[in-house]
């Protein structure tokens, strides 16, 4: 772990390592923070959970997800995780080892992505 950089390029085969806490020891808190991801089309390669602290029940999970933060489904999930967690640590988005690119699920690429929110955006315009 070193000083925060920007991460490099996207190259369509990257991982992306998060570690992300849950909010507290309830029925649905880890669903709702794999939801981030399966509603975006992210797949995860690994998911390992560890205690977190003094109190039972409290576990940080740390996370690779194959897709880059450049990546607007990625950004999205980030942004799902950072509303409904007490903390997400970005370690960093990086190529894959396997190099192999991961195949997008229908309407989560850029242009999905990129259609849906010019949508919003004529809405609030007041365009159908």
């Amino acid at each position: 772990v070193g000083r925060p950089q920007p991460a490099p390029p996207a190259t369509g085969a990257d991982k992306t390592t998060l570690v992300v806490h849950l909010p507290t020891d309830r029925s649905g808190a880890l669903l709702e923070m794999l939801e981030q991801f399966a509603a975006r089309g992210v797949n995860l390669s690994r998911i390992e959970s560890r205690p977190r602290g003094d109190k039972v029940g409290e576990y940080s999970f740390s996370v690779d997800a194959l897709a880059h933060i450049a990546e607007a489904r990625m950004a999205e999930a980030l942004v799902g995780l950072r509303r409904t967690c007490p903390l997400v640590v970005f370690l960093g988005s990086y190529p894959a080892a396997h190099g192999q690119v991961t195949p997008l699920a229908p309407g989560t690429g850029e242009a999905d992505f990129a259609a849906a929110h010019a949508w919003v955006e004529a809405l609030r315009r007041g365009e159908s």
